[in-house]
């Protein structure tokens, strides 16, 4: 038999795989369905920065993201421009303060949603240790529907409308585990959304897939993996067969419908499958006209198509400033037009020069942005994904362990946690 393991997809949790599994003595193929590596994460030199159209940012509280950054010398940059300058859309107006001042305002409302993080998640890092049977069931708007106050609500909304792109299909319990993993809401608030790699997030896998000495086919998209007890025969679409002792499977959950399994999923799995992660979101690049004064901008999600905005970096004169949406069937990320009118709202004025971004929603290997879970998804059916099918396993930032599912975190401890399990299943078989 060839390999030992074939992982398909070549995100940050495959690459971090394929290199843990090579270190236990392993030999691995990496299958990937597009021209490069890199899943849900995307860096383009442009404007002489590295400009990331995907998964982007990272926090202190990340331990196996740091470890990789000091592992490979990588820098991490601070924010590049600081922000003291607020918008924000509440009650249907337009105010303007510092960040602090929004907080301030937003705090009653984030405290009614999120001060029971700690008590519903004591252990955010084992998410099963307690009964989460109950809050699971909650989304974000059955937590808004706890703020009595409209305008309140909307400040609160406003603050998470980043997260909070379909509050009526997403759990809660994302959120409060963050909270709870990093201590409270205004410690997570005051991290999030700020440092990145100085060289990009393409060097970090760069380096990871160069350590794993592993082969990697790109652009070779895969139909279907059967386990016969014995092997895994994985076809791809081109109808090449390889076969492998076991093979690891990190891709995100919208498109796990596009394989055929043999023996077919189990039913927790198969439901995961269907139903899918809900986030359909977007996000873009903005370079406008001038050197505008620093901002961030946010707004509850139906009241801006970009509901939630930052300044960057300054180009040669002008400002480039990244732009996130709720919903990509809503708007059209590359009308520049749409998207000043949409920054004129928070900015009159604002003359956008030129629009980058990519369609992760149509993207048909991501079919969908960075994860968040349906209500009852985390209690009920991720146990089930995350356990091995047979020979088969499954890896990648949705369906992490940690409490950092749908980030870079979340991929590298799925991609490694499986990669040992699956290294230690196939010792015991030899």
């Amino acid at each position: 038999m060839k390999y030992d393991v074939v992982i398909v997809g070549a995100g940050f949790a495959g690459v971090i795989a394929a290199r843990e599994l090579r270190h236990y003595g392993h030999k691995v193929l990496v299958l990937e369905g597009r021209e490069r590596m890199g899943g849900r994460t995307r860096t383009e030199q442009k404007y002489g920065v590295p400009l990331e159209l995907g998964g982007t940012y990272l926090q202190c509280s990340q331990p196996h993201v740091f470890r990789e950054i000091l592992r490979y010398g990588l820098e991490l940059a601070p924010p590049t421009l600081r922000r003291d300058k607020r918008h924000w859309i509440a009650g249907g107006k337009l105010h303007s303060g510092a960040a602090e001042e929004l907080y301030k305002l937003a705090a009653p409302g984030l405290e009614a949603m999120l001060a029971d993080a700690q008590e519903v998640f004591p252990y955010p890092y084992e998410a099963g240790r307690v009964d989460i049977t109950r809050v699971d069931q909650e989304s974000y708007a059955d937590r808004y529907a706890r703020i009595s106050n409209p305008l309140t609500r909307d400040l609160a909304s406003a603050v998470l409308s980043e997260i909070a792109t379909f509050p009526e299909e997403q759990s809660i319990t994302s959120l409060l585990r963050y909270v709870s993993a990093i201590g409270n809401w205004q410690t997570f608030f005051s991290s999030a959304g700020g440092w990145r790699l100085k060289t990009g997030t393409k060097s970090l896998i760069e380096a990871i897939a160069d350590e794993s000495r592993a082969e990697f086919r790109l652009r070779t998209p895969v139909a279907k993996i059967v386990d016969d007890g014995t092997q895994v025969v994985t076809t791809t679409r081109a109808g090449e067969s390889i076969q492998a002792r076991a093979a690891i499977v990190a891709v995100p959950i919208n498109t796990l419908h596009q394989i055929d399994f043999s023996p077919g999923l189990r039913m927790p799995t198969k439901r995961l499958v269907e139903e899918k992660q809900p986030n359909r979101n977007f996000k873009l690049w903005a370079l406008v006209r001038g050197q505008i004064e620093p901002f961030g901008a946010s707004s509850p999600i139906h009241a801006n198509p970009l509901s939630y905005v930052q300044t960057e970096y300054r180009i040669d004169g002008d400002t480039l400033v990244t732009c996130f949406g709720a919903d990509r069937s809503k708007f059209d990320i590359f009308d520049r037009n749409a998207v000043q009118n949409a920054l004129r709202a928070y900015v009159p004025g604002l003359e956008v020069i030129e629009v980058t971004a990519h369609d992760w929603v149509s993207d048909e290997f991501s079919q969908g942005t960075w994860a968040t879970l349906r209500p009852g998804q985390l209690s009920e059916l991720l146990p089930d994904i995350q356990r091995p099918h047979g020979r088969i396993a499954f890896a990648g930032a949705d369906i992490s362990r940690s409490p950092y599912i749908g980030w870079i975190e979340g991929a590298f401890e799925s991609g490694s946690t499986t990669a040992r399990s699956v290294s230690q299943s196939l010792l015991g078989s030899r």
